[in-house]
């Protein structure tokens, strides 16, 4: 039976998500090329101020596609500033440490570096946790960088369950990346998913292949995802680490945080595989529709400007030619086809 509800929350947030992506982008290009350079030369510093922490004190190390976005926003509302995967291009700095330090590095040498990123510069920077790929995997370095920090494996029912919403993920993910190539975001986002398709399938051909990629290795994959548990589940001590299906809700949650008010709201539920197809689909949309609607208003003007009439004018007009003329044919055939009759009407009489 199909859960209405579930579809119509699934498609508003995918659609939601999607136009919150296309507008960052176009506002990122717009203080990159425009404002930011324009203020610079009036003599102003453009700084963006955060909250700072002396390090991170929650971090999520499961695997993509085990209910992490979600649970990053729980984090959000229990105080716990938390950066995702899903917005790690929003933060040029960050996202240009892993980049310079180990995605990059990585494609260069055909080889899958892992690194020492710098997580201090996500405390920096105004996180108190991270979600997601890539942090979830350096859990051994921030376990001993950050004494106090907590941490929370995410798990899906079974690694089969898992792997088909990580398969869908990379198909429906890899499509911006490789149609807006030309965009500097998305091409270090490409690098991005490159590095970490080579990690998850512990294999090095994504990181110099060419587009698209080439599909997931199912038994590598749910290999790859079962030892990073068992090795999670292994090295952090159980007072630090809080094995949990967000289905579970906010009470593991709270507990373990040792949050004494835990929230009454319903815990949240998003990023599913449809609400993130729809999210794609929406990204790639609206830009192509909107710069459409540009291009056709700025042509209607020019067009105006040059024949002294509008384009829905002249195409109405044309419509009318087109229905005149398809007429008048059509009455000429007629006419033939009377003319033929009474001509043969005509010759049987004389018969």
């Amino acid at each position: 039976k199909i859960d209405w509800a579930e579809v119509r929350h699934d498609v508003v947030g995918g659609i939601r998500s999607g136009a919150y992506h296309s507008a960052w982008y176009v506002k990122n290009w717009a203080e990159q090329t425009v404002v930011h350079p324009t203020l610079s030369r009036l003599g102003f510093h453009v700084a963006e101020e955060k909250p700072t922490f002396d390090g991170l004190k929650v971090v999520g190390v499961g695997y993509g596609r085990t209910g992490t976005y979600s649970l990053r926003l729980a984090l959000e509302e229990l105080g716990y500033p938390t950066l995702h995967t899903q917005h790690l291009y929003e933060n040029h700095e960050i996202f240009n440490m892993w980049s310079d330090e180990i995605f990059n590095p990585s494609i260069e040498t055909d080889e899958i570096l892992m690194g020492r990123p710098n997580f201090d510069l996500l405390a920096e920077r105004g996180f108190a946790g991270t979600m997601d790929f890539p942090s979830s995997l350096y859990y051994e370095q921030i376990m001993e960088q950050y004494p106090d920090a907590k941490f929370i494996l995410t798990v899906r029912s079974d690694p089969e369950v898992w792997f088909r919403s990580w398969d869908m993920l990379s198909k429906t993910i890899t499509q911006p990346t490789r149609y807006w190539q030309f965009m500097a975001h998305v091409q270090q986002y490409n690098n991005y998913l490159r590095w970490l398709f080579s990690v998850v399938n512990r294999d090095k051909k994504y990181l110099n292949c060419d587009m698209p990629f080439p599909d997931q290795m199912k038994e590598r994959a749910i290999a790859s995802y079962e030892e990073h548990n068992r090795r999670v589940l292994e090295m952090i001590p159980q007072d630090r680490l809080l094995e949990y299906n967000v289905k579970q809700g906010w009470g593991p949650l709270c507990q373990f945080l040792e949050v004494e008010n835990c929230p009454t709201i319903p815990f949240p539920k998003t990023n599913s595989a449809r609400s993130l197809q729809i999210q794609t689909i929406s990204a790639m949309a609206i830009p192509l529709t909107i710069t459409l609607f540009v291009l056709f208003y700025v042509f209607s003007c020019v067009f105006q400007r040059t024949t002294n009439q509008s384009v829905l004018g002249w195409l109405g007009m044309k419509r009318l030619q087109i229905l005149e003329y398809l007429t008048g044919r059509e009455m000429m055939v007629q006419k033939r086809r009377a003319e033929r009759a009474a001509a043969a009407n005509k010759g049987r009489k004389q018969y």
